[in-house]
């Protein structure tokens, strides 16, 4: 049977997860690339954007200025030991009367946790 929310994995997904934000906001891109998937069928969809494999997203980051934003409603679930996903929403100051959206499956690897699949949207507040 898989234990789901398992408190050890919880914790390290948890953590990983605020370790993402944190470089997120800082357009840290070097430890941002390290937290993905290096795969061929690792997967970004973003707002206006797409990238199929480790290469386009690495692309994608690069391209990026940083921004700020407030989390809420964040809710992490593990499945297994090896698996998780993250989802949360958030508001940015330059999006205004819009609330984003973001999901991702962590995968768990013998070098940590990575993003296997991430997907931001936003929708009207």
């Amino acid at each position: 049977m898989t234990v789901i929310n398992d408190p050890v994995t919880m914790a390290e997904v948890e953590a990983i997860f605020v370790a993402y934000e944190v470089a997120l906001l800082k357009n840290d891109n070097e430890t941002l690339a390290r937290m993905f998937l290096d795969r061929a069928d690792t997967v970004r969809y973003g707002l206006n954007d797409a990238q199929h494999g480790y290469g386009e997203v690495l692309a994608f980051r690069a391209t990026q200025a940083p921004f700020e934003r407030k989390l809420d409603r964040t809710v992490i679930t593990s499945y297994g030991t090896d698996c998780a996903t993250a989802q949360t929403q958030f508001i940015r100051d330059d999006t205004p009367g819009k609330v984003g959206r973001q999901t991702q499956v962590w995968v768990k690897t013998e070098t940590g946790w990575k993003v296997a699949a991430a997907h931001v949207s936003m929708m009207d507040a």
